[in-house]
Formats: C-alpha cells, structure tokens, sequence
C-alpha cells in the first residue's frame, strides 16, 4: 500500500494515476468534501496529527506532493505554509516512524538550498533534515520549475497576453520541466527497489528566462511586454513579506532563484527511467498555438 499525500493537487492527482496504472494499492490523504476515484480514502489533513497516524497505518510507503503554497496564493486563507509544509509535514513523518513505513518519498524543489529565506525555502529544508534523522528509507525529489506554472499566467508568463515579468537579470540558464515528468518520475522512485536519497533534475533544454521570452516573441510573431523588478527590490519584497503572506514571498522567491544561477542538474534522472521530457521549446510552442480560452 501506498499513501499519496497531496493526491488532490495538480503533481498528486498525476503521481495517483501513475500508480494506479502501475497495478499499486493506494490510500490518499483527503480534506473534507473532496474525492479521488480508485483508491482508498482517510479524512484528515496535514494540520490534523491523528488523521495522519491512521492514514500510515499498514502503509509500506509514502509519497508526499502536498503544499499549502497555491491556496495561499489563491487567498483562500487557512493554514499558513509553516503549519502545513513544516509542522504538518513533519507530523507527516513522525507518524510514519511510528507506522513502520519503509520509503518516504519527498517532493522538494531543485535549488531550496540558495538561502533566500522564503517561508516555503525553510519549510522544505526543514523537512528535508527531519528526513535525514528519520527510520524509513528516504527518496527526496527536487525538481526544477514547473513548465505549466513558471511559464504561465501564474508564473507572470502569459503568452495570451503579451505580458512577461522578470526579476533579476534573467540571464541564468533554467530547465524548466513539465509537471508529467515529475510525476513520472515521483511514481517510478516510489516502487523501484533502490533508489537513491536526493534526486535534483530539470528539463531537456538549458534556457534562461530572456531567451524564453526570446522564443516566445518568434513562436507568437508578437512583442512580450516585459516587466523587470532588480534583485534588491525583490529581496527586500521577500523580507517585507515572510510575515504578511507568506505565499507572496515564497512566489517572489521562486523567480528571483531562477535569475540567480545556472542549474548544475540534467534531465538524466528522467532519461535513466525511460521517461522522455518535454522540453522548454514545445511548451512555449503550444502555448502560443492554443485558441484565446
């Protein structure tokens, strides 16, 4: 059996599929009022202690996708990302000690390590420590961004519009990669018989944010607006917002880390899986031939 935690969301509902397409017996993790066709369901939350002790229960492994960090940018309020992605996490891995759980599988991010300071930066590290301390055998995923949010509207890259921000220089070299892959590849590590620790990968394509508004500007044969905020601005946005919204400040945090420095990972651990990534340059190219929604 295995437990998907976060198997609502956009990488969960994928990673649960996946599974499910493997033959794998599934419980998911679910609020009140939501459903997953297919599996097994225990009510509760990550800020719900008791309810992840019985969702560990006979579980051999555990897959961890969850963040509260879209429903705060959706200013659908609730529990802050400290409460769910740190302390409801690591509640998360206390009870599957205390359930004998085999394998915990971890989503991070590629580069949570750049010490920006960000409420979801220190939640992940802290979560990745306990995870090192921790009795089951663990697998930490770090991807880099997310094609589908980091070059889409969401991610101030909205190819409908004309409309692109940046902040920093956007010079640094990103592999961005598409939530599909991820999610391959978190259903692959969760069932294979040895995976390794930490697993840092991005896309196929080595692009920086310029070049890709570059791409865009020749897919769409129109010029993007673009809307610059310098590194300092930013940084000090950040330190203005950890404590007002935190989802703002670990949003900012996420695009001021793709302006400072080329990814040192590959796309290996997806090739090394069989798993072929979609790259960059078809991204865009679709977005810039869908119909106007």
């Amino acid at each position: 059996m295995i437990l998907v935690v976060g198997g609502t969301g956009e990488l969960g509902g994928r990673v649960v599929r996946g599974l499910l397409g493997r033959g794998v017996s599934v419980r998911c993790l679910v609020r009140a009022g939501s459903g997953i066709e297919g599996v097994e369901v225990v009510r509760g939350d990550l800020t719900d202690a008791a309810s992840l002790r019985v969702a560990c229960r006979g579980v051999e492994t555990v897959v961890a996708t969850a963040t509260a960090i879209g429903r705060r940018l959706a200013g659908r309020g609730g529990a802050s990302i400290r409460e769910v992605d740190e302390i409801g996490m690591g509640a998360l891995v206390d009870a599957a000690e205390e359930a004998g759980v085999r394998r915990f599988v971890y989503l991070s991010y590629a580069g949570v390590d750049a010490g920006l300071g960000t409420p979801l930066e220190r939640a992940k590290l802290a979560v990745e420590q306990r995870l090192a301390r921790s009795a089951p055998r663990v697998v930490v995923v770090r991807p880099d961004a997310f094609q589908e949010i980091h070059l889409g509207p969401l991610g101030r890259f909205d190819i409908a519009q004309g409309k692109v921000g940046v902040i920093g220089k956007g010079d640094a070299k990103q592999r961005w990669v598409s939530t599909d892959d991820v999610a391959a590849l978190v259903v692959a590590v969760a069932v294979e018989p040895d995976p390794p620790a930490l697993i840092e990968f991005g896309g196929p394509e080595a692009l920086s944010r310029n070049e890709a508004i570059a791409l865009a500007t020749e897919l769409t044969q129109r010029r993007m607006k673009v809307q610059r905020m310098p590194e300092p601005i930013a940084r000090l946005a950040i330190r203005l917002l950890n404590q007002t919204n935190d989802g703002l400040a670990s949003a900012f945090g996420g695009g001021l880390l793709q302006s400072l420095h080329d990814a040192r990972w590959t796309d290996e651990p997806l090739r090394s899986r069989g798993i072929t990534p979609r790259s960059t340059t078809d991204f865009l190219r679709d977005q810039a031939t869908r119909p106007p929604s």
